[in-house]
């Protein structure tokens, strides 16, 4: 008679500890949800990042059309793809800096 009235608490215990188990670590818990919530914010940042980038092409994509074609925007894009330059064109080529060392350190031979 003894063992049967603390049957009902026993099991009463075990299935608050089972649901509070899973409140906080299961799949739908605590946890999940503010690993989530950083997942979003990281997503939602990716998206800003993304939607500048589909404003500049669509920009873009606006000065090519030919109801706006823009000239110089279609010779940019030309010579850029091409890798080609206008025979009038002045090319002016940069030497390269030579890599500087810090101070204190051998020169490199």
């Amino acid at each position: 008679m003894r063992m049967r009235s603390f049957i009902f608490p026993l099991l009463a215990c075990g299935a608050g500890a089972y649901f509070g188990y899973n409140l906080e670590i299961g799949d739908h818990g605590l946890t999940a949800r503010a690993d989530l919530e950083r997942r979003k914010e990281v997503l939602e940042g990716e998206l800003a990042g993304l939607d500048e980038v589909k404003t500049r092409l669509e920009r873009d994509v606006a000065l090519l059309r030919p109801e706006s074609l823009d000239p110089d925007m279609l010779d940019e894009r030309a010579r850029a793809i091409l890798n080609l330059a206008h025979p009038d064109d002045l090319v002016i080529q940069r030497k390269r800096r030579a890599q500087t060392e810090p101070t204190g350190a051998p020169p490199k031979p």
